[in-house]
């Protein structure tokens, strides 16, 4: 049993939105990643998980516990980062992660000046007046300061520059290494192939695949390039039944999926003077879920 178990979770909002007979479970100690884009159900599930909204259908469960009757409790271990931040705008930074600490009954620690350190972040400042950035960072903050076991991140890099965003990833690995279970929805691929044991890719509020990085990336199609010695074999060689395109004169792009035995015959056949293979980011595989790649 996973620690966190989703099991047939419905809530249809009419004109196809919302989220459909959803199944998935996250290990302990694992980092799970949960793609999609915006209006494909991702935060709802999230609100789900956090007790904000009661299935219409279905389950879901943390530590055993059912998240909408025992929301509470699961709270007390639980870090969250909400994919849109609301705070108390008239108190300072300061003064919110005062009140989260005094919320969740925790006794002085390094842990926060750890956080505000490694995030570079001056919390002092009134909430209103800070920027995207800094309010996730105040977010962020909030959400790992009481070491928790558990995470549900939604969008957590959201406004954070590129060296920020990979302080964010540092912090993950750290976790990871810590043997946490995090569930993070993201629009950053490189996090999520960086950080992530699991994907899974929610299409219009349905699953659409959940697999290893690793092996996502190694069902999909595959594309090389291919130079030849001249320009009348890169012609042949486009001729061929395969998915090819020609670039220049004596190079050739082709799609390979599962047909890699039947390129390679076909490559034995002409004067190839050099093969270089485009490595497929976890964005494009993503995409062609969405038909966006071919």
């Amino acid at each position: 049993m996973g620690i966190i178990e989703i099991k047939n979770l419905t809530r249809d909002y009419g004109n196809g939105r919302g989220v459909f007979d959803l199944s998935f479970s996250v290990e302990k100690g694992e980092v799970f990643g949960f793609l999609g884009p915006n209006g494909a159900g991702k935060t709802s599930t999230i609100r789900h998980l956090m007790g904000f909204l009661q299935p219409e259908k279905g389950s879901c469960a943390i530590n055993g516990l059912d998240c909408w009757h025992d929301s509470a409790a699961i709270q007390k271990n639980l870090g969250y980062i909400p994919g849109e931040i609301n705070f108390f705008e008239d108190m300072s930074g300061t003064d919110f992660l005062r009140f989260t600490e005094k919320y969740r009954g925790l006794k002085k620690s390094d842990r926060i000046k750890e956080l505000l350190d490694r995030f570079e972040l001056d919390a002092r400042g009134k909430l209103k007046k800070m920027s995207k950035g800094m309010k996730q960072k105040v977010g962020i903050v909030a959400a790992f300061m009481h070491d928790p076991e558990v995470l549900i991140l939604d969008e957590p890099t959201s406004g954070l520059d590129p060296l920020m965003q990979n302080r964010f990833i540092e912090l993950i690995l750290e976790e990871k290494a810590k043997g946490k279970t995090i569930l993070m929805s993201s629009h950053m691929f490189e996090e999520v192939e960086r950080t992530c044991h699991r994907v899974s890719i929610i299409k219009d509020g349905r699953l659409a695949a959940v697999d290893s990085v690793e092996t996502l990336k190694a069902a999909q199609v595959k594309k090389y390039i291919v130079t030849f010695a001249n320009a009348k074999a890169a012609e042949e060689f486009c001729a061929e039944n395969l998915t090819t395109e020609l670039l220049t004169h004596h190079r050739a792009a082709v799609t390979v999926q599962h047909n890699i035995r039947e390129f390679i015959a076909v490559l034995n056949r002409y004067p190839v003077v050099n093969l270089s293979a485009s490595s497929q980011s976890l964005e494009e595989i993503f995409m062609q879920y969405y038909g966006g790649v071919q």
